[in-house]
Order: C-alpha cells, then structure tokens, then sequence
C-alpha cells in the first residue's frame, strides 16, 4: 500500500503555526542536508557529485603520503639517534596493541556523538592533528632536543625517546583515522555513490603512496629548502605537512554531516511529516528502497520510542569497553569472517611489504647490511634498498591503476570475483618472486602488490555497505527490528580495520624470529601462503549480499 496524505489523518495534530515556523526554521538551515526522511526517521542521502567524492577522497591521498614518508625515513631516523636493536620491536608493537584495544571505542563513540559539526568529521580532525604531531616528533626530534639540552648521553636519550613517541603517535593516529573516514563516507553517500566513493579512496591512495615514495627518494639536501633547513628530514616534513593539511581541509569541507540529534529527532520527523509535500518524497524513498509501508506501521512508527534514532538509551551513548566486547562478539556470523578474511590479507600484505626492500637488499642483490659501510657488499645492499623503494613505487602506482579498473570489472565478476582475484594474484606474484629472485621479474611482479593493496582498501569496505543496505531493508519490512540494532556503522568500520592492528601485531610477534632464522626470503614464501589460504577463506567463507 503506498503511502498518501490521508494515510496520517488522526493520527497526528494539525500543525499549529508555531510549529510551522518552526519547520521553516529547521528548514532553512538544513535544506541543503536533508533529501528525505523515511518512516524510520532516517536520512536518506542524496545523490553525490563527483567532484564531492574526489574531494572525500583527498584525506586518503594525505594520510597515504605520510605513511610512504614514514616507510622510506622511520628505520634512517630511528638509526640516527641511535635506537637499540632490542627496542625496535617496542616501537613497532605499540601502536598496533593500542589500536587494536581502542580503535571499537573510538568507532562506537563516534556512533552515538553528537557535535553539531557531525559525528565523523570531530575525530577525523583530532586524528589528523596527532598524526602532524607525530610526524614533526620523529621527523624532528633530534633537532629539537639538542636546541634544549647539551649534555651529549642525556640528549641521546631523550632523542631516542622523543622519536620513539613520535613514531608510536604517527601509527597509532594513521591506523585510526581510517575507520572514521570510511563510516564518514557511508553516512552522507547513497549506496551508488558509496561504491565510487571507495574507488576513489583507492585511487587517491595509491597516488598519494607513489608521489610520497618519489619524494623520499629525490636528494634535498642539495636543494635550496636543504641548505636553510637543519636538516633533510625537515625538508621531507615540511612537504608532507604541508600536503596532509591541504587534504585534511578539503577532505573536512567535502560533504556536510547531519549532525545526531538523540533528544529531538522524533520531534525533527514529526514536524517534518506535517507538511504535505514531504509525503511524496517518503513515499519515492519507499519506492526506491526495499517495501511499502501501510498506513498502520507508519502510525506505530511515529509513536514515542517507536523511532531509530530515539531507541538509542543513555547506557548505549555512553557504551564501557565491556559493553563494547560484548557488541562485537554478537556481531552476525558474515561480519566475523569478514574480519577474518581481512586479517589474513594484512597478514600477507604487511608480511611482504615490512621486509620487501631488505629482501631486495639481501636477497635479489646479495648484500649485507651488516657488512662495513665502505664495503661492496654493503654498497651492493643499499642499492638494492633503493630498488626495493622504486618497487614499492611501482606497487602504488598500479593500486591506483587497479582501483579505477575495479570498475569496468566488478559487473561482470563481482565483489566475490574481485576478492578472490586479488588474493590470489598476490599469492602467486610473491610465490614466484621468492622461488626466482631475479630484479626484473621481481619488479615487474610488484604491481601484483598494488592488486592486492587495492583489494584490501575498496572490496571488504564494498561488502559491509551490502551488509547495512540488507539490514535497513529488513528494517523497513519490520519496524520492531529497528529498536534492536545496536551496531552503527562506525563500530563496523572500526571492527574491519582493528584487524590492521592485530595483523601487526602476529607479524610483529612471529614474523621477526622467523627472518633472525631463515633470512629475508622467508617473507615472500610466508607471505604467498597466507594470501593463498585466504584466497580459500574468501571464496568459501565470506557471505555475498545478491
């Protein structure tokens, strides 16, 4: 039954001229907002421009710059200040446990906030700013340091600790930042324009990876910006400052939030509902959505408690980390071995790219990083080094290839198609580069890392958009369903990336005794093995929405 004005007669009171004013006013501020509003008191979004989405995407391409910076200068700065070797496991695990522990808190929170400004975009903000924090400590800690203290041990060990700080603060913040601009995009965005939206995130992303490894790679210090400033590493974060903060800004100012309104959001869709040309938005968005409501169900809607956002309690807005567990534990079946198939990509992927240029070093080039510093075998080492680094360049170059060819291919293969390929391809690229360590092959063979890093970025974030487009299409068949979903997609988001974290931290653990033993090869080969299980995993396991 489709739904019509009469349907609302005698269940709601005329609207008073108070009241009308106050639509106008409501109106006036969030015309621009709000498309539509259906029975649930949900906002649909509109259709987004492109130009919109690219400029969502900018904060990938930010975030993406800085982390190729920290790869190509953390282990040259942690070197410098002279880090002991017994600590590099320290720095390097930090991060990971703290996100892992703290990233379904932030996501959750970010659910229930309530800032006028949006729910996403305050921590995407305070993120972005710890994350220049960390970046000017270990970029520029040393500096800073000796400017304070003279005595030379003492200035050492505050060096080693300020940098350490930094590294853990850049992680920590990178790593997060993430699931609040994925749940960002989902708010704002149709489903149409969810799917582009990642497409551009990937793109972006590895744009941003190959120009960040470009410009690690370019000589500053003969430069002029070289010779004004201390140091290289200021020159490099100077650039990558500036580069994260235009994106940031573009990235914050790209689509308006509506901001979550727990106290008067049943209000909000009472006043909305008066006026007699909102119903037929409500009933395109019905025809568009997934059933049509009867009048019945619209009144039950409406009733005090009866809407989504108004079920939401004060225990639920102010979520403890025991309540939160709790949450994740019932999350449905399918979104569990989501997250599973997600670790083992980020196992492999991290597996290989943490070591891939002392393999190259090592390995393709057979030289050695423990051999004298004027030495051939170490001068042999260092180049490879650098072609690991032009390799990694390659690897970003074809994510972002591959993301816009996702595209063309994802209507004739699938989401399911797309996952399995890009796990399987990465599983053979770095099975054959670790079996035959020849240089050409071996770079020629890291665009099949760019597959995977695509993948990893766009196909999972795909299946949880189909995962919540099922729900609320259940939700409308049921109203007393809507009440019970507890979840927001921000703890979803940050469910899927914890598995980043806890990647890091089994490769963190496992992976580092394991080179000490066999050598560099041992990473390719272990890493060709979980891509390949996992390609097992997401061809049988993951549930795709038809």
């Amino acid at each position: 039954m489709t739904l019509r004005k009469e349907s609302f007669q005698g269940s709601l009171p005329p609207p008073s001229e108070m009241t009308m004013a106050i639509v106008e006013s409501i109106r006036e501020d969030e015309d621009d907002l709000l498309q539509s509003v259906t029975r649930t008191g949900a906002v649909v979004p509109k259709q987004r421009a492109v130009g919109r989405l690219v400029m969502h995407s900018m904060a990938m391409f930010g975030r993406e710059f800085c982390y190729a910076v920290e790869a190509a200068f953390v282990t040259p700065v942690l070197l410098s200040v002279g880090l002991p070797k017994n600590l590099y496991s320290l720095v390097w695990l930090i991060s990971p446990i703290l996100g892992f522990v703290l990233q379904p808190v932030v996501g959750s929170a970010s659910d229930h906030c309530t800032c006028s400004w949006g729910r996403r975009r305050p921590y995407i903000l305070g993120l972005g700013i710890i994350m220049l924090l960390g970046m000017a400590l270990y970029l520029n800690g040393d500096v800073m340091i000796s400017a304070f203290i003279d005595e030379r041990d003492k200035r050492r060990t505050w060096a080693i600790v300020i940098t350490m700080l930094g590294v853990v603060l850049f992680d920590f913040a990178a790593d997060f930042i993430d699931g609040p601009i994925k749940a960002y995009l989902f708010d704002v965005c149709s489903h149409q324009d969810k799917e582009k939206g990642l497409h551009y995130h990937a793109l972006l992303t590895g744009l941003g990876g190959a120009l960040g490894y470009l410009t690690g790679a370019m000589d500053w210090g003969e430069t002029v910006l070289g010779y004004s400033l201390a140091s290289e590493f200021q020159v490099i974060f100077l650039f990558a400052a500036l580069v994260f903060l235009i994106c940031l800004t573009i990235h914050l100012h790209s689509i308006p939030e509506v901001p979550l309104r727990y106290e008067n959001e049943e209000e909000k869709f009472l006043l909305e509902v008066t006026r007699t040309y909102k119903y037929r938005s409500i009933e395109e968005e019905l025809k568009n959505g997934c059933v049509k409501s009867t009048s019945t169900e619209m009144k039950a809607a409406v009733k005090p408690g009866k809407c989504a956002a108004m079920s939401r309690t004060e225990d639920q807005r102010r979520m403890t980390l025991k309540s939160l567990l709790k949450t994740l534990l019932s999350m449905p079946s399918h979104y569990r071995y989501l997250c599973v198939s997600h670790l083992f990509g980020w196992m492999a992927f991290l597996s290989n790219m943490l070591f891939f240029t002392d393999f190259m070093g090592q390995v393709v080039y057979q030289g050695s990083p423990y051999a004298p510093h004027n030495s051939t075998l170490y001068l042999t080492y260092k180049t490879g080094v650098e072609m690991g680094c032009w390799g990694l360049c390659i690897n970003a170059i074809s994510s972002s290839v591959y993301s816009y060819l996702q595209k063309i291919l994802l209507p004739y293969i699938g989401l399911k198609g797309l996952y399995f390929i890009g796990y399987l391809l990465f599983g053979l690229g770095t099975g054959l580069i670790g079996l035959f360590p020849n240089i050409y092959s071996t770079l020629a063979l890291c665009s099949l890392f760019g597959v995977m890093s695509s993948t990893l970025y766009t196909v999972p974030f795909h299946l949880i958009a189909e995962y919540h487009r099922e729900e609320e299409c259940l939700r409308l068949q049921d109203s007393e369903r809507a009440g019970d979903h507890g979840r927001g997609k921000g703890i979803d988001c940050a469910a899927l990336t914890c598995m980043v974290q806890l990647a890091q931290i089994i490769l963190g653990v496992g992976l580092g005794l394991l080179v000490s033993i066999a050598g560099s090869a041992v990473t390719v080969i272990s890493a060709s093995m979980v891509a390949l299980v996992g390609c097992c995993f997401v061809a049988f396991c993951v549930r795709y929405v038809e």
